[in-house]
């Protein structure tokens, strides 16, 4: 535009058109404004960018690295840890540990000390007290309620499987020692104390 407006004087010089020579002027001038927004604008988009370039530094931070930590064990498997760890105390009816139990004994002590406090005592009274399961749903920690003649008389700890049979952990009876044996009769029910 500011070199347009030379060639322009003489015709608006002869036209007698000074409005429009002030005009011609005043655009001039409104032109060479932009020129230092446009710098101004410049300046802007460089603090801007560098901005971005801070935030885009700081979005890209290397997380922190944290240890990776073993899940906290649930109560059952720390009743069954208790039990595995009174392994060899003897049998003795009507006890309750430490050193000695007998097969309800052996559960009420285990799982109490992880943290089951409303566990009753008795063999028939922990199978009232269980939620029953199938079979098939045992996981390592649950119980093993056996029955007879006369409803349950003896309890035990599922403790894994040995060659395609069941393995319970208990106090078996007088002269033995708390131990894992192969499961030796079908009249049994499994219960659970999971998500009490």
């Amino acid at each position: 535009m500011s070199l347009a407006l030379p060639i322009n004087l003489p015709i608006l010089a002869r036209t007698g058109v000074r409005a429009a020579l002030s005009g011609a002027l005043a655009v001039g001038l409104l032109t060479s404004a932009p020129v230092s927004d446009a710098r101004a604008d410049t300046v802007g988009t460089h603090t801007v960018s560098k901005a971005k370039a801070h935030k885009h530094k700081h979005k890209h931070h290397k997380p922190k690295h944290h240890k990776h930590h073993k899940p906290k064990p649930s109560r059952v498997e720390l009743a069954m840890r208790t039990a595995v760890a009174q392994k060899g105390d003897p049998y003795a009816y009507g006890a309750s540990g430490p050193g000695r139990f007998d097969c309800s004994g052996l559960t009420f002590y285990s799982f109490r000390r992880a943290g089951f406090s409303h566990i009753p005592r008795t063999s028939s009274a922990q199978a009232h007290f269980a939620r029953h399961i199938s079979r098939g749903a045992m996981q390592r920690g649950d119980l093993m309620f056996f029955t007879g003649g006369g409803g349950v008389y003896h309890v035990g700890v599922f403790a894994g499987w040995d060659h395609g049979r069941r393995l319970v952990l208990h106090a078996p009876y007088s002269g033995t020692r708390v131990r894992t044996d192969r499961v030796w009769t079908d009249s049994w029910f499994p219960g659970t104390l999971r998500g009490r």
